[in-house]
């Protein structure tokens, strides 16, 4: 954990104006990790919060929308669907440079790879379980009975994602890529029919959950960033990647010994997903088809910028090569 970029005693002042109970003086440390929107637990010694806030810097119009975080946050905080508590939106971008909102910290585990280290494998048959039911709880959810009938389109989904991620790849290529260039076109081709809409999370997998200290079952869905109203079979196929992608493909789980594990194949998850849903609709090759081209098109995004020295991250170009491994797998899920 790293130091904030902000005036610390400015931000205590604001937080006890707007949050009662709060007293002492707050320890505020940055949470490591990939977010894009820079987090903080910000803890008193009456509470416990995390502050999440839009980065420095000028910014794309639609980038970085943490008012949406906020908004979602707080219309699913009296559904089934666990969520931490959303507290406080501020709009002021003079309290520490820009907005930022203020959520409950809750106390669990969060795991960064698939196999979820250090649990039994009767635990980790649950806590999959228990991810699959957490989907389907949010995906059950009527975004219009919670105030988020506008919270985006509600038709087309896959037709608009499929043309901006293949013009992503069309623009950031560093090579060519006859994968690719056949799921540009059949994927459009083969959009399954009838239109289902649901509040998605967009960005579903181990690492942005949160489970119960000593329990094997969810109790936060997390990072909220790319929330918006899409198909449920994206976040499902999105969170079924990981069987279709080995350990040194962005940690997947294809050839592990899954049952030594506890780790449900993908079709029992899938179905346990179904016995919870309400939607009607089934996963089909197409939907994972579409999660690993996106993703192709996402390092192929990473690779591009890794070449032109403006990556983020120090492993920009390792991560790039994964282009054409997602695009591979995509090709062969359509065959």
């Amino acid at each position: 954990m790293s130091a904030p970029e902000f005036d610390v005693a400015r931000l205590d002042a604001y937080l006890k104006s707007v949050l009662p109970g709060l007293s002492g003086t707050p320890e505020i440390a940055r949470i490591s990790g990939g977010q894009s929107n820079p987090t903080f637990f910000v803890t008193y010694p009456t509470r416990a919060l995390v502050l999440r806030k839009q980065p420095p810097g000028s910014l794309l119009p639609s980038a970085h929308a943490i008012d949406r975080e906020f908004r979602v946050l707080s219309a699913l905080w009296n559904t089934p669907v666990p969520v931490p508590e959303a507290l406080h939106y501020c709009t002021d971008a003079g309290i520490i440079g820009t907005p930022f909102y203020l959520m409950t910290r809750l106390d669990g585990r969060v795991f960064h790879e698939c196999t979820l280290e250090g649990v039994t494998p009767a635990e980790r048959t649950a806590m999959y379980l228990s991810m699959a039911e957490t989907l389907a709880a949010l995906h059950s959810v009527d975004p219009e009975a919670v105030g988020l009938g506008d919270f985006g389109r509600p038709s087309g989904y896959f037709a608009r994602q499929i043309s901006r991620w293949g013009r992503q790849w069309q623009e950031n290529r560093t090579r060519e890529d006859a994968h690719m260039d056949r799921l540009i076109a059949w994927l459009p081709a083969h959009i399954p029919p009838g239109e289902v809409s649901a509040i998605a999370h967009g960005d579903f997998r181990v690492g942005n959950l949160m489970f119960h200290p000593t329990e094997p079952r969810v109790i936060a869905i997390l990072d909220w960033e790319l929330a918006t109203l899409g198909h449920p079979l994206a976040d499902l196929a999105h969170f079924g990647m990981a069987w279709h992608t080995g350990p040194d493909e962005y940690g997947g789980l294809a050839g592990l010994d899954l049952a030594s594990l506890g780790i449900p194949a993908h079709p029992a998850l899938v179905a346990t997903y179904y016995a919870k849903s309400r939607h009607g609709v089934t996963l089909e090759p197409f939907h994972m088809a579409f999660a690993l081209f996106r993703w192709a098109a996402i390092f192929e995004g990473i690779a591009y910028r890794a070449k032109m020295g403006t990556a983020n991250a120090a492993n920009a170009a390792e991560v790039g090569v994964l282009s054409a491994v997602f695009a591979r797998q995509a090709a062969r899920l359509i065959d």
